[in-house]
């Protein structure tokens, strides 16, 4: 066969010091066989391409005090970190349930949990959004010991142009969790009138500039199919602002980033999911079960605040956070990823009539 008709491929090597381009990042993307190359990115800060970095796990681990033979739930699975530290606190004899709706990394993440050592009958893992969790109680021996929800993305989701999540590179301009569900945001964007876009970003963002976003995505918004179109407008609505150069390029990054986020969240459902979790998660407990929730912005912090008052009010729990749990100073200089974390806790009560 010719070779001219099929030339042999040579694999994307980096092109200098530090790539650029999230496909060009090979050795971060395969960090079995270059750990060396992946723990110098960490150390140096950053996330490597492909990887998420578990935030607050010594916190969590100290809430969640899990406990040999235990059953718990990873509720937002992802790439899996904060799930490895659980399992090696159930085992022996314990067992941790792990569910996701998004169908690339949930069985990358499992694969990864098995070749450490953790058998079908000790990790579980499930395709299936966290408002859904009472499906598993039949699973279980009358509920979880213990739960744990992240509601913060991924980095591999963040990370890879193709998904939609980054204006750091162009993609298309998707945010869906599971890409095999709904309707990705741009179909959404060309949907909506400008009052939509308006109150979209001011509820799941806080975005201050909210109505010169919103006029200018909506101008534009039979136009915008990619993440760079996206960050583009976004860009074009705050070129007003009267600020000192390095203070007007941190708002604008600030305002992109808020802009995905409340799309994100629109196109997922994100909010009216939460609710859901938060109802039903004390029937999904033990008594004296525990549950930790780590959240990043007022609006599911809000939601979980609230709903936690209200159980302990109600007799459904015993005890709860009074006031959200940070990342650590050496934590938030090491991962900026964990500097809008908070966590807050709950404990079923043993008394409670479910």
């Amino acid at each position: 066969m010719s070779n001219e008709l099929f030339p042999r491929k040579r694999r994307v090597r980096y092109s200098g010091k530090n790539p650029r381009k999230f496909e060009e990042k090979y050795k971060e993307l395969n960090p079995e066989r270059y750990a060396k190359d992946v723990q110098k990115v960490i150390e140096s800060g950053r996330t490597p391409a492909g990887m998420h970095r578990p935030i607050c796990v010594n916190e969590i681990l100290e809430i969640l005090n899990p406990q040999p033979g235990e059953t718990g739930l990873d509720a937002t699975l992802g790439f899996g970190g904060h799930a490895k530290e659980l399992l090696n606190r159930i085992t022996p004899g314990g067992r941790l349930f792990g569910i996701d709706v998004d169908p690339f990394e949930l069985p990358r993440t499992e694969t990864r949990l098995r070749n450490l050592g953790f058998d079908a009958n000790t990790f579980i893992a499930r395709k299936l959004n966290f408002a859904g969790i009472i499906k598993l109680l039949p699973e279980t021996n009358g509920g979880f010991d213990f739960i744990l929800a992240d509601l913060g993305v991924s980095s591999m989701q963040i990370d890879n142009p193709v998904r939609g999540f980054t204006f750091k590179a162009d993609g298309p301009l998707d945010l869906r969790l599971n890409p095999e569900h709904g309707q990705p945001a741009s179909a959404l964007i060309h949907s909506l009138t400008e009052n939509d876009i308006e109150k979209l970003l001011r509820e799941n963002s806080d975005e201050p500039h909210s109505k010169a976003i919103a006029k200018n995505i909506f101008q534009r918004h039979a136009t915008i199919n990619t993440t760079a179109e996206l960050a583009a407008t976004v860009r074009q609505a705050l070129a007003h602002l009267e600020l000192e150069d390095a203070d007007q390029q941190r708002q604008i990054t600030k305002s992109l980033q808020r802009t995905f986020q409340a799309f994100r969240i629109a196109v997922n459902d994100e909010l009216n999911a939460l609710n859901q979790f938060l109802r039903i998660l004390p029937y999904a407990l033990k008594p004296h079960g525990r549950v930790a929730i780590l959240s990043f912005h007022s609006g599911e912090d809000d939601r979980v605040k609230k709903a936690f008052a209200d159980g302990f009010s109600s007799g459904l729990y015993d005890d709860i956070c009074r006031e959200p749990i940070r990342a650590r100073a050496q934590e938030r200089y090491d991962n900026p990823r964990s500097k809008s974390a908070q966590i807050r806790w709950a404990i079923r009560s043993a008394d409670a009539l479910i």
